[in-house]
């Protein structure tokens, strides 16, 4: 139980400080993202300012050319020495003269040597182009290595005082997360101190202590309840049973010519049973772990034992009991649960099977019972294991299944139902 807290604790931490570093991984990851999207718009705005300069100055340029031709019906020279017209698309320069065929639409162009046109198609005039080499104009694309290395530095600069403010801002907020957890954390109920919500803040952690503070009161209360039951129950049933096997003791002692008495013996036997059915059932309430009362034994003669104590249950039924040899191993277990085991097993089988034949026998590590008898009933199969749940021909009270879940889930064993042609139950031990 105590290995079972630490490493609960342990996990618990270990989710506890995950919290804090993906505090500080989320803000830093949307410090970084922001960035890049900012970093990505200033480019392309820059970008396209600067396009929009040269668009401007070609258009106005254009426009001049245009009314020279359409007073003097020649065209007048460029006010600029960087741009020209052009009166086919074959006489346009030879680094952007293809291009411009095959992608008419096109007005920009990159050319050799660094050369940078802009290409415009007077609206007026059939196959005349003004084509301005603005390379010596640019301003942003000869610096675009330079202003990259710029907002790639501010951006490291900009994540790491976003690791900064996270980390404190993660901590401060984790720290009552932290301080709620190691209180409760590996903490018996009982052991929890009262009322700690109060040092909480009053926010959502707040909350979350008065609720968990609520939750172990409760939970302490119905440990205390359970103690108490069970102490109870434990003095009230044992001693009835040990004034039984005194009372057979004594018999025994004065009629010791009456050696061979069924009746004494059948209250004998019970009594033993029912001895160590109050242990185990106690056991599993408690929870308590029996490692020092389990031992090797041999299964076939509890096998037998419980055939004799369930034989009742047959009633003269034609029913087969097949014992197989493979019985004969031992597994390592406490007898009292075991006892309790089979007795749950065989008698269902004895109980619902009418006429046919009940099948015990060990594969491996697996015991399986298997019946002729109706089988589980479709409604109750996906809970034929918990507490009260019965079939229609049932007369017990629904329990014996329940029982029989508990012991595996509380000696690690796996329990597998299957109702094909019949019941067929396996237990495989650890």
């Amino acid at each position: 139980m105590n290995n079972n807290n630490s490493q609960l604790h342990s996990q618990n931490s270990k989710k506890f400080h995950s919290l804090s570093r993906k505090i500080v991984s989320q803000f830093c990851l949307f410090t970084l993202l922001i960035s890049a999207v900012w970093g990505m718009f200033c480019f392309i705005l820059m970008y396209t300012l600067e396009d929009e300069f040269i668009e401007r100055e070609v258009r106005q340029e254009a426009q001049y050319l245009q009314q020279g031709y359409d007073q003097n019906k020649a065209w007048p020279a460029s006010r600029v020495n960087y741009m020209k017209l052009y009166f086919s698309k074959n006489t346009l320069p030879e680094d952007i003269k293809q291009l411009s065929i095959t992608e008419p639409e096109r007005k920009e162009f990159s050319g050799e040597n660094g050369r940078h046109y802009h290409l415009l198609a007077l609206p007026k005039a059939e196959n005349t182009y003004l084509v301005a080499e603005v390379s010596e104009m640019l301003l942003v694309r000869p610096i675009t290595e330079a202003v990259l290395k710029v907002m790639l530095i501010a951006g490291l600069i900009l994540v790491l005082l976003a690791f900064v403010i996270a980390w404190q801002l993660g901590r401060k907020t984790a720290l009552p997360l932290k301080q709620l957890a190691d209180l409760v954390n590996g903490v018996a109920p009982e052991n929890i101190p009262d009322k700690f919500a109060q040092q909480f803040p009053n926010n959502e952690i707040g909350i979350l202590a008065q609720t968990l503070e609520s939750a172990m009161t409760r939970i302490n209360q119905s440990l205390l309840r359970e103690k108490c039951f069970t102490r109870d129950v434990s003095h009230e049933l044992r001693t009835p049973v040990a004034i039984i096997k005194n009372a057979v003791e004594v018999y025994r002692v004065q009629h010791s010519t009456d050696e061979n008495n069924p009746v004494i013996d059948r209250i004998s036997q019970a009594s033993t049973q029912m001895e160590q059915t109050v242990t185990t059932l106690l056991t599993l309430a408690r929870e308590e772990h029996t490692e020092a009362d389990k031992k090797h034994m041999k299964i076939l003669p509890l096998i037998e034992q419980s055939i004799i104590d369930q034989h009742h249950l047959i009633n003269n039924k034609p029913i087969e009991v097949e014992v197989n040899d493979n019985c004969d191993v031992a597994v390592y277990a406490q007898s009292g649960m075991l006892t309790v085991l089979l007795d749950n097993l065989i008698g269902n089988a004895f109980q619902y099977t009418q006429e046919g034949k009940v099948t015990i026998e060990m594969r491996d590590k697996t015991l399986i019972v298997a019946d002729t008898g109706p089988g589980i009933e479709p409604s109750i199969s996906d809970k034929i294991t918990d507490p009260a749940v019965k079939g229609s021909q049932s007369t017990g009270y629904g329990f014996g299944l329940s029982i029989v879940k508990r012991l595996c889930e509380h000696q690690g064993w796996l329990l597998t139902f299957s109702s094909e042609q019949g019941t067929k139950i396996s237990i495989t031990f650890a």
